[in-house]
């Protein structure tokens, strides 16, 4: 059997090494033709070097002569900048699948080079989905070839509930664990640190899709990539927290009957389902233990506690440029919070008045979304100087 060829774009984030586990233990399976970093060059080098890759990109240009050197004598050739890596994946032809686990906005423009060269997209970024879903969606009927397979648990779930089924869907549940404050008294929000909202109780992700998940906006932003992903209007889309996080999303249709996909929280069961699909092989990934679990539990969210859910939902409803000018503002809310500028309780104030100053394009071309980007993140940065 031919072995699949993959790229991984943000090979040193969470979801990254989740998959070099997967791919290290199915070597016969699989060949790593790229990966990429953002800045983290010591471990971009050693998977390199570890999974014999013949090209290596380290998006720091300054990086670059560092990495080069570390890596002579070995095969890789080293490229360096972001749009090193939508060249590479416009004219290489050598890569099966690509799986987009960078982070944030950053993983736009390496989806659209991807899909416009053909090939197949685990995709692990919802930023891609938030900012860009229309053009994304028109993109894909350019090319019936591509297929996108969804990395994130609840996708990958919605995605699994869904093989084989013709008949229409009712009603997507999404799934929330609730994230580090499920139980915090809003009282106390206000005083929270990174290091509380770092702490999840049942994942482990990276800093940004971590306080993503304390804010709850993580869950606005899955909602959106599930609408485009599964064609489903918001208002069909529902959130569930689900604190166990075993239940990953759940399909309900129009008899009533209600298909869910379990497991335990663990990224790399549906980051090799991306991978074998449509098959399955054995999973590193213990299994559930139904009788030590005991009892599973379903909320509402709280909706004031947790605004940004709102927030998503009224980005989505208004469309447009809005979910873009939304996530941009969020992304540099949450880089703020994590740097002391910000405080938890201030993240959805800084979103919403990004927006609203942000001017409303309501059918946005790929030219638009990136000026959005751009403009959206100077005016969220500069109403940040003005709430200190």
């Amino acid at each position: 059997m031919q072995k699949k060829r993959i790229a991984i774009l943000g090979s040193t984030g969470s979801i990254g090494t989740q998959a070099l586990d997967i791919i290290g233990r199915n070597r016969d399976l699989y060949q790593v033709e790229l990966l990429t970093a953002n800045r983290n060059c010591d471990l971009l080098v050693s998977q390199a070097i570890a999974f014999d890759v013949p090209r290596a990109v380290i998006c720091d240009t300054s990086l670059k002569e560092k990495v080069t050197s570390a890596l002579s004598g070995h095969r890789t050739r080293v490229y360096a900048g972001g749009e090193a890596i939508s060249e590479i994946l416009s004219q290489e032809q050598d890569i099966d699948l690509v799986l987009t686990a960078m982070v944030g906005f950053s993983g736009l423009r390496p989806t659209v080079s991807a899909i416009r060269s053909g090939k197949n997209i685990a995709l692990a970024n919802k930023e891609t989905l938030v900012a860009g879903g229309s053009l994304i969606t028109a993109l894909l009927k350019e090319h019936p070839e591509v297929s996108v397979v969804p990395v994130d648990s609840e996708h990958s779930a919605i995605f699994q509930c869904l093989k084989g089924e013709s008949s229409p869907i009712d009603k997507i549940l999404l799934t929330a664990s609730g994230g580090p404050f499920l139980h915090t008294p809003a009282s106390e929000l206000p005083n929270v640190t990174p290091r509380n909202a770092l702490n999840h109780p049942n994942w482990n992700m990276g800093a940004k899709v971590t306080i993503d998940s304390a804010s709850m906006m993580n869950k606005g932003f899955e909602m959106i990539e599930a609408r485009w992903l599964f064609g489903t209007p918001a208002s069909d889309i529902e959130i569930l927290v689900h604190p166990q996080s075993i239940i990953h999303s759940m399909v309900r249709f129009r008899d009533g009957s209600v298909i869910a996909q379990m497991g335990v929280p663990d990224m790399r069961l549906p980051i090799q389902y991306a991978f074998t699909h449509p098959d399955r092989i054995q999973s590193p990934v213990p299994n559930v233990d139904f009788t030590d679990i005991g009892t599973f539990t379903f909320l509402k969210p709280d909706r004031k506690k947790f605004p940004c859910i709102d927030i998503a939902y009224d980005a989505i409803s208004e469309g447009g440029n809005v979910p873009c000018a939304m996530n941009a503002a969020n992304e540099i809310a949450v880089k703020a919070f994590l740097e002391g500028r910000l405080p938890f309780v201030r993240i959805p104030d800084l979103i919403r008045e990004t927006i609203a100053e942000m001017p409303y394009v309501p059918d946005p071309s790929l030219d638009d979304i990136f000026e959005t980007d751009r403009e959206g993140r100077l005016r969220a940065e500069e109403i940040l100087k003005q709430m200190k």
